[in-house]
């Protein structure tokens, strides 16, 4: 089976039909969720935040909804425009940017906290144009990510390389940018379970810090194929919430507020009894 990026440049793949096609997959949207949670935990933020995040190759917004739930603050960025206009319509809360990343980012320095990255990071070392050249355009995403990055802050890219040789290239490009860090492999004999993820450092937060590259899981896969930590484990077992509601009362006015910002039409207004408990029925 040929590989997407293989096929065609992202933002022809990702047309209308195959944007819809992969955010209406409800197994592609769990696996997507349970990459996304283990990028943000080898984030290691240090407290409930929030925070402000990068999401790099957000697609339809998939990722930036497990942001959401854990209560971030952040921005997408894709090259696909199918994709971000499925974004929109869902009212995701970050803000959308379209961009190709091998083109560098614009933001001021040390705009984010932290940055991840689900499935994206392999499309950069695909030639599929005479003037993309994957060596310079993954020095040109590295080095203006590392200047995005607030210093000590981490990036975690979950992806799937074709070869050791793109390994290496993608490597040894982050770390001439100013990263330090490493490959992360979870579950290592397992063919199915199998997940990468690239945990770069963006310096040291303060002098004599030393950031230590988290292992790998290992032992008993979940049935999806992808991994939770022993958190979120024992959590599910004593039907602890690993992640906090936020569909409450301001929930709702925040996201009329959005959609109102966003020109569109028809947002129901805010009712005057918002905010009210109901009473309880005898």
């Amino acid at each position: 089976m040929s590989r997407p990026e293989h096929i065609a440049p992202p933002e022809l793949f990702y047309g209308d039909i195959e944007a819809k096609k992969y955010t209406s997959n409800s197994r592609i949207a769990s696996i997507q969720a349970e990459m996304t949670l283990r990028a943000v935990e080898l984030l290691n933020l240090e407290d409930e935040g929030p925070y402000y995040l990068l999401d790099i190759g957000c697609g339809s917004g998939l990722s930036g909804e497990i942001l959401d739930e854990d209560g971030h603050l952040w921005v997408g960025m894709d090259i696909a425009p199918s994709m971000l206009e499925i974004a929109v319509d869902k009212d995701v809360e970050g803000d959308l940017f379209l961009q190709d990343i091998g083109q560098g980012m614009g933001f001021r320095p040390g705009t984010f906290d932290g940055a991840i990255s689900v499935s994206v990071l392999q499309w950069l070392c695909n030639a599929d144009r005479t003037e993309n050249r994957p060596r310079y355009r993954l020095q040109r995403f590295f080095s203006t990510l590392f200047m995005s990055l607030q210093r000590g802050a981490r990036a975690v890219f979950q992806f799937y390389p074709e070869n050791d040789t793109q390994v290496e290239m993608i490597m040894s490009t982050a770390m001439k940018c100013g990263f330090t860090g490493g490959l992360v492999v979870d579950y290592p004999n397992s063919k199915k379970a199998r997940k990468l993820y690239l945990c770069l450092f963006a310096g040291q937060a303060a002098p004599g810090d030393k950031q230590i590259l988290p292992k790998g899981l290992e032992g008993d896969e979940k049935p999806t194929g992808v991994a939770y930590t022993d958190t979120r484990i024992q959590n599910q077992a004593r039907g602890r919430k690993s992640r906090k509601p936020v569909k409450d009362t301001n929930w709702i006015l925040k996201k009329k507020e959005l959609a109102r910002k966003r020109g569109r039409e028809g947002v129901p207004s805010d009712s005057r009894y918002t905010g009210r408990k109901r009473k309880p029925k005898f």
